[in-house]
């Protein structure tokens, strides 16, 4: 029988990441996805509008301005616009990959620039969104305690980069810092990971349950900190994409690499609610 104490803290970080799903400006409250085109993008309610808001907005609120590589809001309407806070009518925007993006806020709504493989797009959140409080709640394998497994962690000499396709239909060359080996079932596996500064380890993988009962294109898991190589990959906290809950979001997925020829019978299953 699973540690009573290992299993709830299982649980319990479960809970946090439904309740992260449903909160103001996430997953769940995505509205939209709009690909600019070079020139004039209209903003609005308007149903012939480019970029379409909800029915409470103007019917013209302003424009995207788009040379190929800046975007310019231009705000027309008497309503109150902010751009990370403080009311503009015009303002260049960062993209969401720089490092303070250009959040722009009105009336429970957030837009932002987005750069990704099929161009420069605005990614909408609607924040009175029912799908914050309808979607069902995320279903999970019963925590197995086996399903926590040591691994090694070796770093590369040289970051290794590696093709990744997106939902977009891209292949990405994305940079790996090192893989894990592992063992489960008797046999010995292996994932590329990259590694972020505070040491944990991200992992994108499938495995031979995709697709029943698991999301069909993989899952993501985040180590803790690897300590002189040693770490714990968790399949208890295996989770879905984000791409599982929405039509608006532009997830990458596993690498070649990290297609395990075993059942991981652990972490989130997936529904098909969305």
């Amino acid at each position: 029988m699973a540690n009573e104490e290992y299993v709830n803290s299982v649980l319990k970080w479960r809970q946090e990441v439904d309740t992260n799903l449903r909160r103001e400006n996430s997953w769940l409250a995505l509205a939209g996805l709009f690909w600019l085109r070079r020139g004039e993008n209209i903003i609005g309610s308007d149903r012939e509008c480019d970029i379409l808001l909800p029915a409470r907005a103007p019917k013209r609120l302003g424009t995207f301005q788009f040379d190929g590589n800046n975007v310019t809001l231009n705000v027309e309407a008497d309503v109150p616009v902010e751009v990370n806070g403080m009311a503009t009518k015009t303002a260049l925007l960062d993209a969401d990959q720089e490092d303070v993006p250009s959040f722009i806020t009105f009336n429970e709504m957030r837009m932002v620039v987005v750069r990704r493989s099929k161009g420069v797009g605005i990614r909408l959140w609607d924040n009175t969104r029912e799908q914050r409080r309808a979607f069902p709640t995320r279903e999970w394998y019963p925590v197995k305690e086996e399903m926590r497994v040591p691994a090694a962690y070796v770093r590369y000499d040289t970051p290794r980069i590696v093709k990744m396709p997106d939902i977009l239909g891209a292949i990405l060359d994305e940079r790996m810092e090192g893989y894990v080996t592992f063992e489960l079932n008797g046999q010995t596996h292996e994932l590329v990971v990259s590694e972020l500064p505070d040491h944990r380890l991200n992992i994108q993988f499938m495995d031979l349950t995709n697709g029943n009962p698991t999301y069909p294109s993989g899952r993501y898991h985040y180590t803790d900190a690897h300590e002189n190589g040693k770490v714990f990959i968790d399949f208890n906290k295996a989770y879905n994409p984000p791409c599982a809950f929405t039509d608006y979001a532009t997830c990458t997925f596993p690498p070649q690499e990290n297609h395990l020829k075993v059942r991981i019978e652990a972490g989130e299953i997936y529904m098909g609610h969305h």
